[in-house]
């Protein structure tokens, strides 16, 4: 075979482009954290363990109502098994994480909620599924899952530097978001296949993924100090609830999470059914709302940093949470205009997660910074039981005024709800960042009581 210098030349010059190419993507993925491995670990895990979630957050409702043929009330108490962990135990948890190192408590939370999410394949393979075997597992589940979380929250200040936190706070919603869009389909494909408890078997395997990679993080995590882990659980606890109620700022962020949750979950109650029955949607039709609003998540996770850089985070913040409520008004204007009820309910369901997910990441990222890593625990804890015990509250109340004034006048009365709850950013402190100087990124000291 004749020798050709030229082409052996061709063929370097392409692979070295590629390379640069491929080197280019990375950095651009990889953004601040090209040289956080750790941190690119961690996101990793997450990524693997949001895409199971999703797989079984279709799974588990399909075992129970097409399997165990549960009736509506027995569905109910299922979707309250998992919520309430979080409303029991969430003050305790994040008392008792800022007591000892977080990462163990994660891989550990992995690894058992691995071993609780197994139980529904073996008790299906030995015929012994049961609705209140799924109401013990969501439980135990939601109960490992506020310690993870927590933990999560708290972790992520000594992985990453604190001016990084949107970034890292952007990029795991980003892969969140991306599970959102596919999951779904993804799970509902599974269950179809290899069935509901076949299903479950990939989440279990993603937990294993996430304990692995987070078990692989090599840079060490600062022990607590010897004061806190004799201090009584209680007294922590007191702590915490003092340290967000004497802060303007932290005070503000959490009474409107509150007021967005109750409010918001009064809305998701009868979302479903409005759908259905108000504008007669399909069952395909719906599937593509909730999959826009993956859509709009992940491209709100890439805009949050930006916005904040542009425009300062409180009026980043106080935007965000106005548009939320505003764009959520396009779902009962479908009503009033049937010929376009598809594509009003898309816009919103879009443009609701874009405002939301530039809202949540700004205002955790926010949460960390102004928060001592010996209160982050604490911290996130308080805003856990704030927000997630006003779902089920706000559930019935969506329910029971359904009952009396109808689909519709709900979703309205939900919406101009989740409104207010931008009044607590604009009579804050919050209001004054016009965007030409960021709010203090030093942390506050913690307050004893």
């Amino acid at each position: 075979m004749p020798y050709d210098p030229s082409s052996i030349a061709d063929s370097a010059a392409s692979d070295h482009n590629d390379r640069a190419s491929r080197s280019r993507l990375y950095r651009s993925i990889a953004g601040p954290f090209v040289f956080n491995p750790d941190f690119l670990k961690c996101w990793f895990g997450q990524g693997v363990s949001h895409a199971g979630t999703q797989i079984s957050l279709i799974a588990i409702p399909i075992i129970a109502a097409a399997t165990l043929d549960a009736p509506p009330l027995a569905l109910g108490i299922l979707a309250a098994c998992g919520q309430l962990p979080a409303l029991l135990f969430g003050l305790f948890a994040g008392a008792w994480l800022d007591g000892r190192r977080r990462r163990p408590v994660m891989v550990v939370s992995d690894l058992a909620r691995a071993v609780v999410m197994l139980s529904v394949p073996a008790a299906a393979f030995f015929d012994r599924l049961s609705v209140p075997l799924l109401c013990v597992v969501l439980f135990t589940l939601g109960t490992l899952t506020i310690f993870f979380d927590i933990a999560n929250l708290s972790y992520l200040p000594s992985l990453v530097d604190r001016s990084d936190l949107v970034a890292a706070n952007s990029r795991l919603e980003a892969t969140a978001s991306g599970a959102q869009v596919v999951g779904p389909a993804i799970g509902g494909t599974l269950v179809g296949l290899i069935t509901g408890p076949g299903a479950l078997l990939i989440d279990v395997g993603t937990f294993l993924v996430s304990a692995v990679a987070l078990k692989s993080i090599r840079k060490p995590e600062p022990e607590p100090s010897i004061s806190k882990t004799r201090e009584p659980v209680r007294a922590r606890v007191g702590q915490g609830l003092h340290f967000v109620r004497t802060s303007p700022v932290l005070r503000a962020l959490a009474g409107c999470s509150a007021v967005t949750n109750f409010f918001g979950y009064a809305f998701i109650a009868v979302y479903v059914a409005f759908m259905i029955r108000e504008l007669g949607l399909s069952d395909i039709q719906i599937g593509l709302v909730f999959a826009t609003g993956g859509v709009g998540a992940l491209i709100g996770s890439m805009l949050a940093g930006r916005c904040a850089e542009r425009f300062g985070t409180g009026r980043t913040l106080i935007v965000a949470q106005l548009g939320f409520g505003l764009t959520g008004l396009l779902v009962p204007l479908a009503v009033v205009i049937p010929a376009f009820a598809l594509p009003l309910v898309v816009g919103a369901e879009f443009l609701q997660w874009l405002t939301l997910l530039i809202y949540a990441i700004n205002s955790v990222s926010l949460r960390q910074r102004l928060a001592s890593d010996e209160m982050q625990g604490r911290l996130h804890a308080t805003f856990a039981v704030l927000t997630r015990g006003f779902q089920p509250l706000g559930s019935l109340l969506g329910g029971v005024v359904a009952s009396v004034i109808g689909l519709s006048l709900t979703l309205v009365v939900s919406e101009i709800g989740m409104m207010l709850g931008v009044l607590f950013l604009i009579l804050s402190p919050l209001r004054h960042n016009d965007g030409s100087a960021e709010l203090t990124t030093t942390p506050i000291l913690e307050v004893r009581t």
